[in-house]
């Protein structure tokens, strides 16, 4: 089986300075940024994935860029998983190495499927204000990464613009104090298909928190969300009973996921075990 993960909020956390005191030893650095903590694992979650990866395939999915994704160490040196997804699924990492024949397809997707980036920017431009955005990023030559003041943002506004770009092939994620912008044909589900198709069709599951990480979730066989995020909030606007969620919430709801995820591999396992040959 594959098991294709979201990594912010959904494995790794940051957390207060006093709240990660207080944790103690049930966390773990995941990353470090000029020799400071940007975010922690839950111990028995690592220890989990440490036992998962003999027994399947663990594909780190990420929004994140390829440097940004290298700086989690715990996972992209400790755990050193083959295979890892960056740049919300532009980007491929095979043993640590870009597999250039899927950027190149990324970027010929995006080209016949989205609006130019210069249109976007002009449109963007028109709503993101300098009073409640800190920074932009443009990221791996693919999307916008916005940090903002949240309480300060212009939430209909955001919404308008969201429905304005959607009809350019944009779409629009708000997580936390970021707010994306992605060409739709920038997709985990779309990178993580293709390494389905790659492993033989394994059986997936998956697991993540926001509205970016749909797609992902969307192609899984097997699928859970954190009690937190995204998706769980537009579940509690509008209830569809399509996703699974975690009990737990905050940094913890990723001790339930790894246990679903074993739970679900085990049973799997007997399954093909009780097959008739």
């Amino acid at each position: 089986m594959i098991y294709a993960s979201d990594l912010d909020q959904t494995l790794i956390y940051s957390q207060p300075p006093e709240r990660a005191e207080h944790l103690g030893d049930r966390i773990m650095v995941a990353e470090l940024i000029d020799g400071k903590v940007r975010s922690y694992m839950s111990s028995s979650t690592y220890q989990r994935l440490q036992e998962l990866m003999n027994e399947l395939i663990f594909i780190p999915v990420t929004t994140r860029t390829i440097a940004q994704y290298e700086r989690i160490h715990l996972i992209s040196q400790i755990l050193k998983p083959q295979y890892a997804v960056t740049s919300n699924g532009g980007n491929m990492l095979i043993d640590g190495k870009v597999d250039m024949e899927w950027r190149d397809l990324v970027r010929t997707r995006v080209s016949e499927t989205s609006a130019p980036v210069e249109d976007v920017r002009q449109v963007m431009h028109s709503v993101l204000s300098q009073d409640w955005v800190i920074s932009s990023s443009w990221c791996d030559d693919l999307f916008y990464s916005h940090i903002v003041e949240r309480d300060r943002m212009p939430v209909q506004e955001i919404a308008d613009l969201s429905n304005q770009l959607k009809d350019m092939g944009w779409r629009t994620s708000v997580q936390g104090r970021k707010v994306y912008i992605v060409p739709e044909a920038v997709s985990k589900g779309a990178a993580v298909a293709h390494l389905k198709q790659i492993l033989d069709g394994r059986k997936v599951i998956a697991s993540g928190d926001s509205l970016l990480d749909q797609s992902l979730l969307d192609i899984a066989d097997y699928a859970i969300a954190p009690g937190h995020g995204e998706l769980f909030r537009q579940e509690q606007i509008t209830p569809s009973g399509i996703y699974r969620f975690t009990e737990e919430s905050g940094i913890f709801a990723a001790d339930d996921i790894t246990t679903f995820v074993h739970s679900t591999h085990s049973e799997h396992r007997m399954l093909l075990i009780k097959e008739p040959s």
